[in-house]
């Protein structure tokens, strides 16, 4: 008796020590559920307020009067707007095409080489990714100054839309996107299986054979990934582009800057609602591309 006597409190303080435990586990779940649905409140309702007054029937973006489409229409029938749309693909696409080649080299060389100044390389490369944005525009603004380059336009049609585009916005896109690109290529250098490269080789391929038969597909999902980032980059920037513009060129965050000093308006949420919609699925696309590339990788591994 004396033993089941002395039992008893010790399988108390048990199921007492259990249950704070649980509860003190359970607590610190909701804490962190609060707190992750706090922080996505706290980035994502601006946004979403942004798209829903986008269809206010009213011009105040304070007050909701109705729903409409008519800021839509209008931004449609501006040709400003419709021009600095065109004068930003035309940028971004320019760009990202220069900036992936070159990233995905400059990859290559720091992942694959080793050379003397090495170390000095690596750390120019990824300088752009580290300044403020301000200062790359002053030194980029500087560097066409002194250079002699100015602010000279490209004049092109495209797809039938007469553009006047300064050299100087398209090289100052090329010199920050280049080192996003070979940032993420040379994170999928990382992680490639080089056996599949000797394989090649001991097959008798040339390296130019082992690099487009082998390496190049394996390494595509992280050169479309990189080019997805610089044209989002370049679809969106403001500060180098309206340094290194020169007068009379607007790409759409420029011009919308432009119309906010006049006063925020819903043709200026429609726009923004635009852009937002335009990255989401550049987004969707680089998402798609990754789990393609992950059930390829998967056929690879199992023979498949």
């Amino acid at each position: 008796m004396a033993t089941q006597v002395e039992t008893r409190p010790a399988s108390s303080q048990a199921r007492s020590a259990a249950f704070s435990a649980r509860l003190s586990s359970r607590l610190g779940t909701l804490s962190l559920t609060a707190y992750g649905i706090l922080a996505f409140l706290f980035l994502y309702l601006p946004i979403i307020i942004v798209v829903i007054f986008s269809f206010n029937d009213s011009r105040s973006t304070a007050q909701w009067s109705g729903f409409t489409l008519s800021w839509y229409q209008e931004m449609i029938e501006d040709k400003q707007i419709i021009l600095s749309l065109w004068n930003s693909l035309f940028v971004a696409i320019i760009s990202t095409i220069i900036a992936t080649i070159l990233g995905t080299l400059a990859a290559l060389g720091m992942e694959r080489y080793s050379f003397r100044g090495k170390t000095a390389m690596d750390s120019v490369l990824y300088l752009p990714i580290i300044i403020p944005d301000i200062a790359m525009a002053i030194m980029l603004l500087l560097f066409f100054n002194v250079s002699g380059i100015g602010f000279e336009p490209w004049r092109v049609s495209f797809f039938g839309n007469s553009l006047a585009v300064p050299y100087s916005v398209i090289i100052g896109h090329v010199a920050f996107n280049v080192a996003f690109v070979a940032v993420v290529v040379r994170a999928r250098l990382a992680n490639m299986d080089r056996k599949l490269e000797e394989a090649a080789q001991d097959l008798y391929a040339n390296p130019w054979q082992t690099f487009r038969r082998v390496t190049l597909p394996m390494l595509m999902p992280g050169i479309l990934g990189g080019a997805l980032l610089a044209f989002t980059l370049s679809l969106d920037d403001f500060v180098i582009t309206f340094f290194t513009s020169g007068a009379g060129f607007n790409t759409l965050p420029v011009r919308v800057f432009g119309m906010i000093k006049k006063g925020v308006t819903p043709k200026i949420n429609a726009v923004s609602t635009l852009m937002l919609a335009f990255s989401l699925i550049l987004i969707v696309v680089s998402i798609v591309m990754r789990m393609r590339s992950g059930d390829d990788e998967d056929a690879i591994q199992f023979g498949m």
